[in-house]
């Protein structure tokens, strides 16, 4: 695959571009610092995968990624940032990316970059097969759940309604025997489907509903 890396912190694109390139299967096509040059490589390299920062300096990666994706080329975009944050997923999701990684995960990069070709998308580093991210789901709501929580699975539910009970994300992850990486993969799916930003919302909701 050929991928173009785009970060602020021009020690973070060189050393990524040393540990991709060394694998068989990777090549790195071209660097950059922000979004200004994210939309320029997406358009002449055009890489197979834009690995890209949120947070630079000047036009930030979703503001490139909005009008990357809006022009329809074949460059999946994934994000890679030291920002482990439930609005910055959300708000990359929505748009269409591929994936979210987090910087300090390097050794999930590139299994998570073939992820990505494959046709999967990625939560730091997980393969997120059975998330609709449109807000969409095939899962029957069970008749006790409110209205605008028929578009979860059974696990987001279940999650939902442990938030709303006030545990935070390791309780929820003792009581629903699931990792805390988990829980916090379903968070992100929950808030992405149902337009939330924040757990907090997540917890109102249920409680009106």
């Amino acid at each position: 695959m050929r991928i173009a890396i785009i970060d602020d912190d021009r020690l973070v694109c060189d050393s990524l571009g040393i540990i991709l390139g060394a694998q068989e299967d990777i090549e790195v096509v071209g660097c950059g610092c922000n979004g200004d040059d994210a939309v320029r490589l997406a358009r002449e390299a055009a890489p197979d995968v834009l690995l890209m920062d949120i947070q630079m300096p000047g036009r930030d990666g979703l503001s490139a990624a909005r009008e990357i994706l809006g022009e329809g080329g074949r460059t999946r975009v994934v994000f890679l940032t030291t920002f482990s944050d439930d609005e910055y997923i959300v708000g990359a999701l929505r748009l269409g990316a591929s994936g979210y990684l987090i910087k300090q995960d390097v050794a999930v990069i590139a299994p998570a970059l073939r992820e990505v070709m494959a046709g999967r998308r990625v939560l730091e580093g997980r393969a997120m097969e059975d998330v609709n991210f449109s807000g969409g789901d095939d899962v029957a709501a069970r008749p006790s759940r409110p209205a605008a929580f028929a578009c979860l699975t059974e696990r987001e539910y279940e999650v939902a309604e442990l938030i709303a009970q006030g545990l935070d994300n390791r309780e929820i992850a003792a009581a629903a025997y699931m990792g805390e990486g988990t829980v916090r993969n379903h968070i992100s799916s929950i808030l992405v489907k149902l337009g939330l930003r924040n757990r907090t919302q997540i917890a109102i909701a249920y409680l009106r509903g």
